[in-house]
């Protein structure tokens, strides 16, 4: 079964930086999306990037230019660095990935219902 495990959070100054790995196992798909969410109490579930398969990324607008999503295939992990942290950047970040069909190995993540999350790891950034 997927089993997927974040680390790397934790508390910085506004301007700092971290990086989030996401471990994955049991994870046997060639097309696939997995991306990084994220959560502050009472706010919905964000979307903070994605990487497919094909390696092609995508970002919320609020992190392009500060975050950069990336996965290395041998070693099953997957990172998100965070650069110039915010205030408003902190929450609950969790990883998610699942198959997606592409015949070119560059499926659309874009609205993919992701079936296997992490348990998340917390980031806070204080000014």
């Amino acid at each position: 079964q997927v089993q997927l495990g974040e680390s790397g959070g934790g508390s910085v100054q506004a301007g700092g930086s971290l990086r989030l790995s996401c471990a994955a196992s049991g994870f046997p798909y060639k097309s696939y999306c997995m991306g990084w969410f994220r959560q502050a109490p009472g706010k919905e579930r964000e979307r903070v990037a994605h990487i497919n398969s094909g390696g092609n990324t995508r970002y919320e607008e609020s992190v392009k230019g500060r975050f950069t999503i990336s996965k290395d295939n041998a070693k099953n992990t997957l990172y998100l660095q965070m650069n110039n942290l915010k205030p408003e950047d902190t929450a609950m970040y969790y990883c998610a990935a699942d198959f997606a069909y592409s015949w070119n190995n560059n499926p659309d993540c874009t609205f993919l219902t992701y079936r296997n999350w992490g348990l998340g790891t917390q980031v806070t950034v204080s000014s």
